[in-house]
């Protein structure tokens, strides 16, 4: 779905509105305040006035467009951009593309992102664990940088199928600890029909006793021993970072996991249709 077809699909802001209800309501509108589906129509305002409760209401309430003044068609244009960018595109891009100011720009991803919530169902097969850590570099001249666990960046541990989905989240540096990696493992993976892949880090050592565990010894240079590998996990690590230093540049903690959110449904994504990842993004950024 590139900005070609939004154009040709959707030239005017009422095919826009009724794409999202047809998305939301399959026909039938129903109050986001009372969910009643008793209504008039206000064609001029372009919103309903709800008999139940008597208040008005248009679909875009309680949607990623609630209280948008911009003109849908920009919203779906910034979709497609953001999408269509495997790496990310900045604020500032963003907003020349679409002829917004950088803040609007900016809060337009931030809402965009909030619809690419990470995968629910639990993962199977062959899976590999893996943390990365995310953060700036040092200025020349400020001293030593420390790398891997003895680094002062912000904790990502993610999870990934073997060609299939993943999931990550930033975690507090005080829980890389097996207690709670087991609880990740518990609430993400299918532990009687999954095989666990990690490195030789002791957080994962007891792991066999929760679930198949295969390990790679990082410690001594072995990356691969056959299937024994995390190399899956850590492609996905090298695609989020490029991202991140290579469009971002800087992301705060606070919104750290927002970021990560959109690369793991842009992986998730990877092998679907534009066409089918466009929809899917819009029947979650409507149901919130």
């Amino acid at each position: 779905m590139n900005i070609i077809q939004i154009y040709k699909r959707f030239p005017t802001q009422e095919d826009c509105v009724k794409h999202i209800e047809g998305i939301r309501w399959n026909g039938t509108p129903a109050c986001p305040y009372c969910a009643s589906d008793k209504h008039t129509l206000m064609p001029k305002e372009g919103r309903y006035h709800c008999n139940n409760c008597n208040t008005s209401y248009s679909v875009t309430v309680d949607t990623i467009f609630h209280n948008t003044k911009l003109p849908l068609q920009k919203w779906f244009l910034a979709i497609s951009i953001i999408l269509n960018a495997k790496k990310g595109v900045a604020s500032r891009q963003l907003a020349r593309d679409i002829e917004v100011t950088k803040d609007t720009a900016w809060r337009i991803q931030m809402q965009i992102r909030k619809a690419m919530g990470q995968y629910k169902e639990l993962l199977q097969g062959i899976v590999e664990m893996d943390e990365t850590y995310v953060g700036g570099k040092p200025r020349p001249g400020t001293g030593t940088h420390k790398r891997g666990r003895g680094t002062s960046k912000t904790p990502v541990v993610g999870i990934v199928e073997r060609n299939g989905r993943v999931k990550a989240k930033v975690q507090d540096k005080s829980k890389l600890k097996f207690k709670n990696m087991k609880k990740i493992i518990s609430e993400n993976v299918d532990k009687d029909n999954s095989i666990l892949m990690t490195d030789d880090y002791k957080g994962y050592s007891p792991m066999h006793s929760i679930i198949e565990h295969k390990t790679i010894n990082h410690s001594a240079r072995q990356y691969s021993d056959g299937v024994i590998h995390t190399n899956t996990i850590e492609s996905f690590w090298a695609i989020l970072k490029r991202g991140i230093f290579g469009q971002y540049y800087h992301v705060s903690k606070k919104h750290l996991n927002k970021y990560i959110n959109e690369f793991c449904f842009k992986y998730n994504n990877r092998k679907n249709e534009s066409a089918d990842v466009f929809s899917t993004l819009l029947l979650n950024g409507v149901n919130l």
